[in-house]
């Protein structure tokens, strides 16, 4: 027999990027009593890795929970970027209602539309938090009838349109149900949570099933699954099998080792735990995300979302250049197939695949932070390794040649729409909107080929000084829409192994913009600047001045050098052409051509122009 757990209530946190979803989690705890009175909690306290709080961003779902009036709140933190949709997918599974968060000036955003579709689908029932009245420029009731408006967009039903909404400034600790009346806590959003998100059903006689949504890893315990209880109870010890939707034939026999439960941020060890919980479980070595562990007399799987597939790949090659080696601690194609196949495990999202050489791998995400992301991590893992362009992913559909498009929502002052269209139109943009914003903006809304967006961030922030804004989301697939134009500058390429000195960093500067100074080891065919025509050019940075016995007065002034430009990861992944490689090892981040030597790189550029002759031919 079903029935409620009406002492539990289980709730994703759900927005746009930079919405505030982290600093409001923060509040929930701060005010449920999670922490000492005399106790120092930082910041986004649930942005726990190094990348999320250095580029504050979340990247990874994380649990946590906190009580209120008898009820205890498991509450989901999910990242808001694009890029990380798949990680917002699967935790809806464990959920039994969201929390949109609404910036009060911005109004809906992409993700904002991605998320609320996903929440809707599911059917979950959804508390509107309008975040950062407390702005200057909030425009609240603008944005409620924004969000309303987008719920009919997504066809919402009468339930979903009656939705609660509760004005909030998470910065502040305060919420209220009218914008005009000042709040003095949290209270008004405990309360929507508890009285609008139902309670878990289950049947507590039931066998027991758990659908895993989530792995984490210990270095103590190894592999935790993380996920809900739907029916019966899970107790520590007790045999159960573990059973994959899409092969639900193979049952594996396991035993539960350790159980956990979350209360604040802390992992709580139990004995045993029923339907409705969100729980951790330790001592099953071969545990995955969509996997349902089950009672021995009932091996039947639950249903598991699915997740949208990768737009974007990139491939993950051994280094082989003339510093290989010198600077990681993992750097042979063993070690690098290990971790990128031990990454899906935990990202599904992700796919890995081994290419006809065992030196590359070809690895699908859902965009270029979310590629870049994994770089980062395993850098700081100390692997060392190259990285090829980022390449979109086509598809046949109905036997013509589709592509991945982008719905592309840009922010900017009128004086740079001009150029804003300009170069999204020759990037094959189509502009679908365009409006004044807020604040004296102009919103342009396009639908471009994903290829058409890599490398165009930076061009981006140089077009509009760095006042514009822009923002992504996947729209689906379209027939392809031919040729993009090549990036308008090419590289300035070292002419020679060595360390590069004033004198000649002096005279390579008239050619482009340099990315290194003076002191910096570089090799033949690596690229140390940007030249400022479209073909690549070879200088010769290590050359030093010819010295004489004689000097007249005033031959030696000082060289003045123009400060290189620091590159960072995805700065570098939008730079590099086809035929160029990111090298990536713990300490440095460095450019170069596929081809290092310069007369087999002007060959195989001669090969590649009467080919593409014959082509159009």
């Amino acid at each position: 027999m079903r029935t409620k757990r009406n002492d539990i209530r289980n709730v994703a946190i759900i927005a746009h990027v930079d919405h505030g979803k982290t600093t409001l989690v923060d509040e929930l705890l701060k005010q449920s009593g999670t922490f000492r009175a005399n106790q120092v909690v930082q910041d986004r306290v649930m942005d726990s890795g190094d990348i999320e709080r250095e580029r504050g961003i979340t990247i990874l779902s994380k649990n946590t929970s906190v009580h209120y009036e008898g009820v205890k709140i498991n509450i989901v933190d999910t990242p808001g970027h694009a890029d990380f949709g798949g990680e917002v997918e699967r935790v809806l599974k464990m959920v039994n209602g969201v929390v949109l968060v609404v910036d009060a000036f911005e109004g809906p955003m992409p993700q904002t539309r991605f998320v609320l579709k996903k929440a809707l689908e599911l059917d979950l029932p959804v508390v509107v938090c309008i975040n950062k009245m407390d702005r200057p420029e909030a425009r609240c009731g603008e944005v409620v009838d924004e969000v309303l408006e987008l719920f009919m967009e997504l066809d919402a039903n009468e339930k979903q349109l009656d939705s609660p909404f509760v004005f909030a400034s998470a910065r502040d600790g305060v919420a209220t149900l009218d914008y005009n009346v000042p709040g003095k806590d949290m209270r008004c959003l405990f309360e929507a949570i508890i009285n609008h998100i139902p309670a878990p059903e289950g049947d507590i006689d039931a066998p027991m099933q758990t659908l895993i949504t989530t792995i984490d890893y210990s270095e103590y315990v190894g592999r935790i699954g993380i996920g809900k209880i739907e029916n019966g109870t899970i107790k520590v010890n007790e045999d159960c099998v573990i059973v994959n939707i899409h092969e639900p034939e193979k049952t594996e026999k396991v035993k539960i080792s350790k159980l956990y439960v979350y209360e604040g941020l802390k992992r709580v060890e139990v004995k045993e735990a029923s339907f409705g919980s969100i729980v951790a479980i330790s001592g099953i070595e071969d545990i995955h995300i969509g996997d349902t562990l089950c009672s021995p007399e009932y091996p039947k799987p639950l249903p598991f979302v699915k997740i949208s597939e990768p737009t974007l790949s990139m491939k993950f090659i051994v280094n082989n250049s003339p510093f290989a080696g010198k600077e990681g601690k993992f750097v042979t194609s063993r070690h690098l197939r290990e971790r990128l196949y031990r990454e899906l495990n935990t990202d599904v999202s992700l796919r890995v695949e081994d290419t006809e050489t065992t030196e590359a791998f070809k690895v699908s995400g859902r965009g270029e932070l979310h590629l870049s992301i994994l770089i980062e991590t395993m850098r700081r893992e100390g692997y060392e390794f190259q990285v090829a362009k980022p390449e979109v992913l086509y598809r046949n559909i109905n036997g013509e040649k589709c592509e991945p498009m982008e719905e592309v929502y840009i922010d900017v002052p009128e004086e740079f729409v001009g150029n804003v269209i300009e170069k999204l139109g020759s990037r094959k943009g189509e502009m679908t909107d365009m409006h004044p914003s807020n604040g004296g903006y102009t919103r342009l809304v396009f639908k471009i080929p994903a290829r058409g967006l890599i490398g165009y961030k930076n061009e981006f922030l140089t077009d509009t000084r760095g006042n514009g804004v822009i923002n992504s989301v996947f729209s689906g697939y379209e027939p392809y829409k031919g040729e993009i134009s090549k990036r308008s500058q090419g590289s300035l390429i070292a002419f020679e192994s060595g360390e590069s000195v004033a004198y000649g960093l002096f005279n390579a500067q008239d050619r482009g913009d340099l990315f290194i100074g003076p002191g910096v080891k570089v090799y033949a065919g690596m690229i140390i600047g940007r030249n400022s025509r479209q073909d690549d050019m070879e200088v010769n940075v290590c050359k030093k001045k010819q010295l004489t016995n004689t000097r007249a007065s005033g031959s030696d002034e000082a060289l003045k050098l123009v400060p290189p430009i620091e590159m960072s990861l995805e700065q570098c992944l939008e730079f590099i052409a086809e035929d160029e490689y990111v090298e990536v090892t713990p300490k440095s981040l460095r450019m170069r051509k596929n081809v290092l030597d310069s007369q087999l790189r002007k060959k195989a550029r001669n090969r590649q122009q009467q080919m593409d002759q014959n082509a159009n031919q």
